[in-house]
Protein backbone atom coordinates (compact mmCIF):
# COMPACT_ATOMS: atom_id res chain seq x y z
CA UNK A 1 0.00 0.00 0.00
CA UNK A 2 1.39 3.31 -0.59
CA UNK A 3 0.27 6.68 0.10
CA UNK A 4 -1.81 9.03 -0.03
CA UNK A 5 -5.06 6.62 0.07
CA UNK A 6 -7.12 7.56 -3.01
CA UNK A 7 -10.57 6.61 -3.55
CA UNK A 8 -10.44 2.92 -5.59
CA UNK A 9 -12.76 1.96 -9.07
CA UNK A 10 -12.34 -1.70 -9.68
CA UNK A 11 -12.74 -3.20 -13.24
CA UNK A 12 -14.18 -6.45 -12.62
CA UNK A 13 -14.82 -8.71 -15.58
CA UNK A 14 -13.37 -11.38 -17.62
CA UNK A 15 -10.99 -10.62 -21.11
CA UNK A 16 -12.31 -7.79 -21.95
CA UNK A 17 -11.54 -6.00 -18.41
CA UNK A 18 -8.05 -8.11 -18.23
CA UNK A 19 -7.21 -6.54 -22.03
CA UNK A 20 -8.52 -3.01 -21.18
CA UNK A 21 -4.89 -1.50 -19.93
CA UNK A 22 -3.84 -2.26 -23.23
CA UNK A 23 -2.67 0.48 -25.98
CA UNK A 24 -6.01 2.79 -26.39
CA UNK A 25 -7.79 0.31 -24.07
CA UNK A 26 -10.72 1.75 -22.11
CA UNK A 27 -9.40 0.65 -18.54
CA UNK A 28 -6.54 2.98 -19.30
CA UNK A 29 -8.46 5.76 -20.51
CA UNK A 30 -10.18 5.61 -17.14
CA UNK A 31 -6.65 5.66 -15.94
CA UNK A 32 -5.63 8.94 -17.32
CA UNK A 33 -8.68 10.47 -17.01
CA UNK A 34 -8.62 9.49 -13.00
CA UNK A 35 -4.76 10.23 -12.70
CA UNK A 36 -4.09 11.64 -8.79
CA UNK A 37 -7.80 11.59 -8.16
CA UNK A 38 -8.84 7.97 -7.84
CA UNK A 39 -6.88 4.13 -8.64
CA UNK A 40 -7.80 2.23 -10.99
CA UNK A 41 -7.50 -1.20 -9.87
CA UNK A 42 -7.78 -4.20 -12.78
CA UNK A 43 -9.52 -7.40 -11.93
CA UNK A 44 -9.84 -9.03 -15.73
CA UNK A 45 -9.93 -12.58 -15.77
CA UNK A 46 -9.46 -14.27 -19.38
CA UNK A 47 -12.48 -16.87 -20.48
CA UNK A 48 -13.98 -16.57 -17.22
CA UNK A 49 -17.80 -16.29 -16.63
CA UNK A 50 -20.51 -14.75 -14.57
CA UNK A 51 -20.85 -18.30 -13.07
CA UNK A 52 -16.75 -18.81 -12.35
CA UNK A 53 -17.06 -14.41 -11.11
CA UNK A 54 -19.72 -16.14 -8.15
CA UNK A 55 -17.54 -18.41 -7.06
CA UNK A 56 -14.65 -16.34 -5.96
CA UNK A 57 -16.41 -13.09 -5.64
CA UNK A 58 -15.80 -12.84 -1.80
CA UNK A 59 -12.21 -13.72 -2.49
CA UNK A 60 -12.20 -10.52 -4.70
CA UNK A 61 -13.97 -8.53 -2.69
CA UNK A 62 -13.61 -9.65 0.90
CA UNK A 63 -16.15 -7.70 3.00
CA UNK A 64 -13.56 -7.77 5.68
CA UNK A 65 -11.69 -5.72 4.09
CA UNK A 66 -9.83 -2.27 5.68
CA UNK A 67 -10.55 -0.38 2.34
CA UNK A 68 -13.47 -1.01 0.15
CA UNK A 69 -13.62 -0.30 -3.24
CA UNK A 70 -15.56 3.38 -4.17
CA UNK A 71 -16.55 1.48 -7.43
CA UNK A 72 -16.86 -1.16 -9.03
CA UNK A 73 -17.92 -1.84 -12.79
CA UNK A 74 -18.51 -5.56 -13.30
CA UNK A 75 -18.66 -6.31 -17.08
CA UNK A 76 -19.20 -10.14 -17.99
CA UNK A 77 -21.67 -11.48 -20.61
CA UNK A 78 -19.18 -11.72 -23.25
CA UNK A 79 -18.49 -15.48 -22.97
CA UNK A 80 -21.92 -16.12 -21.25
CA UNK A 81 -23.57 -15.22 -24.07
CA UNK A 82 -21.64 -18.09 -26.46
CA UNK A 83 -23.60 -21.00 -27.60
CA UNK A 84 -23.85 -24.13 -25.82
CA UNK A 85 -21.35 -27.01 -26.23
CA UNK A 86 -23.29 -30.80 -27.08
CA UNK A 87 -20.74 -31.89 -24.45
CA UNK A 88 -22.24 -29.44 -21.95
CA UNK A 89 -18.75 -27.44 -21.65
CA UNK A 90 -17.70 -24.38 -22.20
CA UNK A 91 -18.49 -20.95 -20.75
CA UNK A 92 -22.03 -20.61 -22.04
CA UNK A 93 -24.48 -19.60 -19.30
CA UNK A 94 -28.41 -19.82 -19.88
CA UNK A 95 -29.99 -16.04 -19.90
CA UNK A 96 -31.53 -16.38 -16.48
CA UNK A 97 -28.65 -17.89 -14.63
CA UNK A 98 -26.93 -15.39 -15.94
CA UNK A 99 -29.38 -12.56 -14.26
CA UNK A 100 -29.33 -14.42 -10.98
CA UNK A 101 -25.54 -14.44 -11.28
CA UNK A 102 -25.08 -10.74 -11.66
CA UNK A 103 -27.95 -9.93 -9.21
CA UNK A 104 -25.91 -12.49 -6.41
CA UNK A 105 -22.44 -10.41 -7.79
CA UNK A 106 -23.95 -6.80 -6.88
CA UNK A 107 -25.51 -8.21 -3.75
CA UNK A 108 -22.12 -9.05 -2.58
CA UNK A 109 -20.87 -5.22 -2.71
CA UNK A 110 -21.40 -3.51 0.18
CA UNK A 111 -21.52 -0.57 -2.85
CA UNK A 112 -24.57 -2.11 -4.01
CA UNK A 113 -26.53 -2.81 -0.96
CA UNK A 114 -29.06 -0.70 -1.66
CA UNK A 115 -29.37 -2.08 -4.73
CA UNK A 116 -28.68 1.59 -6.13
CA UNK A 117 -26.83 0.09 -9.35
CA UNK A 118 -26.29 2.12 -12.90
CA UNK A 119 -26.34 0.38 -15.60
CA UNK A 120 -24.19 1.31 -18.91
CA UNK A 121 -25.97 0.12 -21.93
CA UNK A 122 -22.89 -0.93 -24.45
CA UNK A 123 -24.37 -2.33 -26.93
CA UNK A 124 -26.45 0.59 -27.90
CA UNK A 125 -23.87 2.79 -27.38
CA UNK A 126 -21.76 0.67 -29.71
CA UNK A 127 -24.29 0.59 -31.87
CA UNK A 128 -24.16 4.01 -32.93
CA UNK A 129 -20.93 4.09 -34.72
CA UNK A 130 -20.64 3.47 -38.43
CA UNK A 131 -19.92 0.14 -39.37
CA UNK A 132 -19.81 -0.78 -35.65
CA UNK A 133 -19.33 -4.58 -36.09
CA UNK A 134 -15.87 -4.20 -37.64
CA UNK A 135 -14.85 -0.31 -36.10
CA UNK A 136 -15.60 -1.06 -31.95
CA UNK A 137 -14.46 -5.04 -32.28
CA UNK A 138 -10.95 -6.27 -33.08
CA UNK A 139 -12.42 -9.91 -33.38
CA UNK A 140 -15.88 -10.01 -33.18
CA UNK A 141 -15.58 -9.67 -29.07
CA UNK A 142 -12.55 -7.64 -27.81
CA UNK A 143 -12.85 -3.97 -28.35
CA UNK A 144 -10.50 -2.07 -30.57
CA UNK A 145 -9.17 1.38 -29.41
CA UNK A 146 -12.22 3.24 -31.17
CA UNK A 147 -14.47 0.72 -29.61
CA UNK A 148 -12.78 1.42 -26.11
CA UNK A 149 -13.02 4.91 -26.29
CA UNK A 150 -16.92 4.88 -26.94
CA UNK A 151 -16.92 2.45 -23.82
CA UNK A 152 -14.63 4.79 -21.44
CA UNK A 153 -16.98 7.46 -22.56
CA UNK A 154 -20.58 5.89 -21.69
CA UNK A 155 -18.74 5.25 -18.50
CA UNK A 156 -18.06 8.18 -17.19
CA UNK A 157 -21.37 9.73 -18.66
CA UNK A 158 -23.08 7.31 -16.27
CA UNK A 159 -21.08 8.16 -13.05
CA UNK A 160 -21.56 11.71 -14.19
CA UNK A 161 -25.04 11.44 -14.12
CA UNK A 162 -25.59 9.24 -11.00
CA UNK A 163 -26.61 10.72 -7.78
CA UNK A 164 -23.75 9.62 -5.39
CA UNK A 165 -22.58 11.72 -2.95
CA UNK A 166 -19.78 11.81 -2.86
CA UNK A 167 -19.92 12.45 -6.82
CA UNK A 168 -17.20 10.01 -8.08
CA UNK A 169 -17.54 11.96 -11.65
CA UNK A 170 -13.59 12.68 -12.35
CA UNK A 171 -14.12 16.44 -12.09
CA UNK A 172 -15.80 16.68 -8.79
CA UNK A 173 -13.43 14.86 -7.07
CA UNK A 174 -10.00 16.75 -5.48
CA UNK A 175 -6.68 16.36 -7.47
CA UNK A 176 -3.86 15.14 -5.00
CA UNK A 177 -0.94 17.32 -4.13
CA UNK A 178 -2.68 20.66 -6.02
CA UNK A 179 -1.26 22.88 -4.79
CA UNK A 180 1.38 24.85 -6.72
CA UNK A 181 4.29 23.47 -7.64
CA UNK A 182 7.97 25.22 -7.92
CA UNK A 183 8.18 23.13 -10.86
CA UNK A 184 5.39 24.65 -13.22
CA UNK A 185 5.93 25.87 -16.78
CA UNK A 186 6.15 29.23 -18.26
CA UNK A 187 4.04 30.02 -20.93
CA UNK A 188 4.57 31.53 -24.37
CA UNK A 189 4.55 35.16 -23.14
CA UNK A 190 7.93 34.38 -20.56
CA UNK A 191 5.35 35.71 -17.97
CA UNK A 192 2.61 33.37 -16.99
CA UNK A 193 2.74 30.14 -15.38
CA UNK A 194 1.07 26.89 -16.54
CA UNK A 195 0.33 24.75 -13.53
CA UNK A 196 0.18 21.20 -13.89
CA UNK A 197 -1.55 19.95 -11.55
CA UNK A 198 -4.52 21.78 -12.53
CA UNK A 199 -4.61 20.99 -16.37
CA UNK A 200 -7.41 18.67 -17.32
CA UNK A 201 -5.27 18.19 -20.92
CA UNK A 202 -7.97 16.99 -23.20
CA UNK A 203 -10.00 15.49 -21.03
CA UNK A 204 -12.57 18.60 -20.67
CA UNK A 205 -13.78 18.38 -24.13
CA UNK A 206 -14.16 14.88 -25.14
CA UNK A 207 -15.48 13.54 -21.86
CA UNK A 208 -17.63 16.30 -20.30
Amino acid sequence: MVGPSRPQIVLFGSSIVQMSFGHGGWGAILSEVYARKADIILRGYYGWNSTRALEVVDKVFPKDAVVQPSLVVVYFGGNDSMGPHPSGLGPHVPLTQYVDNMKKIALHLQLCKELDLQVVDLFSTLQKADDWETVCFTDGIHLSAQGSKLVAAEILRVVKEAEWRPSLHWKSMPTEFSEDSPYDLVAADGKTTLNSSEWTYFWEEQWE
